[in-house]
């Protein structure tokens, strides 16, 4: 197949998707395919007569790791003139391909315009459609709905810029951007008096911040591969709570995959993702989190449209518990986001 591997952009997660793109380009060629990895943002600047001709060129392996932190995107801006989102030849390779493997992480590659575009275009891509991944970016949305599904969730406010002292949430409590991603701008907050700064934090990244109850229990995630629940897998960062660098730092985190709970707690818990996925919209594959309070509750964090593909992402390390390697995942990724396409 012609695959054209999109990561990079302008998100926060851009050096996340670069390392997801990259790790995911290289797989892909070593199954045969004919790939292309190209940066959504910086686009195809080398020229060429055809793009077709792109997906026959002898590619030189790269590799990319994740710094401890967020990206600066105002110098990513001045590598290109011009303030549009995505760069020069995107489409031209995206349509010469058979599949676009989506490997963007945050707002600008999840929150369903992408996938929008590339549907009036007639691009085949990976992963969710534009509504699952616009109802599964805002947090403050999603929560309503699983809400109404009678999924369990954490007790919320979402806050906008200007209105900061309209509504207080309960204490403690997690504030956080309402369509970010990899914790970025995540502050747990003890009480009143440490509020303020962590919206300033949160205010930094959009104009919508979800405050929501902190839960005291376990972090588990579980994959949902073409509407079937993976293995469960465990986060247990070493120090403090799973922000930006325990995420993509390597030895940060412990994930024992599957995660050490009863055999009753694991089909719980996959029949809850399976539960979100269906109530999102939610297409082809995705992650859903989730904190085990004290109580026993499987409270639903959030849903992951896009989940992350680095040497230290979850769904890779789901994948082996399940016999399959990282080729053979993005093989499967691939398969089940063709089913769309089928119908």
């Amino acid at each position: 197949m012609k695959i054209a591997v999109i990561c990079g952009g302008l998100s926060n997660e851009r050096d996340v998707s670069l390392s997801s793109g990259v790790g995911i380009a290289g797989a892909l060629r070593g199954l045969g395919h004919r790939v292309v990895l190209v940066d959504l943002f910086l686009g195809w600047t080398e020229p060429f007569a055809a793009a077709e001709d792109l997906f026959t060129a002898e590619e030189q392996p790269v590799s990319f790791a994740v710094g401890e932190d967020a990206p600066d995107l105002a110098a990513v801006r001045t590598m290109r003139p011009g303030q549009d989102l995505i760069g020069p030849h995107v489409l031209e390779i995206c349509k010469a391909a058979d599949i676009v493997f989506l490997a963007l992480h945050g707002e600008e590659g999840e929150n369903g315009k992408l996938q929008a575009w590339f549907d009036i275009n007639g691009v085949r891509y990976t992963g969710s459609g534009y509504l699952g991944s616009a109802l599964a970016m805002n947090k403050s949305l999603s929560k309503i709905i699983l809400r109404e599904a009678g999924i369990p969730v954490a007790e919320s406010v979402t806050v906008r810029r200007g209105e900061e002292k309209a509504k207080l949430p309960p204490f403690p409590c997690v504030v956080k951007p309402c369509s970010g991603g990899s914790s970025v701008g995540t502050t747990i907050v003890n009480g009143p008096e440490e509020y303020d700064a962590a919206l300033e934090l949160a205010f930094r990244y959009e104009d919508s911040v979800l405050a929501e109850r902190f839960i005291a229990g376990r972090e588990l995630t579980v994959g949902v591969l073409d509407g079937k629940a993976m293995p469960v897998t465990e986060i247990i960062p070493r120090t403090g709570f799973y922000d930006y660098k325990n995420k993509y730092q390597p030895g940060m985190t412990d994930e024992p995959c599957p995660a050490p709970i009863t055999a009753e707690e694991t089909s719980a818990i996959q029949a809850l993702a399976e539960r979100v996925y269906e109530a999102l919209c939610l297409e082809a594959y995705g992650r859903v989190d989730f904190m085990m309070g004290r109580d026993g509750v499987f409270y639903c964090l959030e849903a992951n449209t896009l989940p992350g593909m680095t040497p230290t992402s979850l769904i890779p390390r789901m994948g082996r518990a399940m016999g399959m390697d990282y080729g053979a995942l993005c093989q499967a990724l691939i398969d089940a986001s063709m089913k769309k396409y089928r119908k």
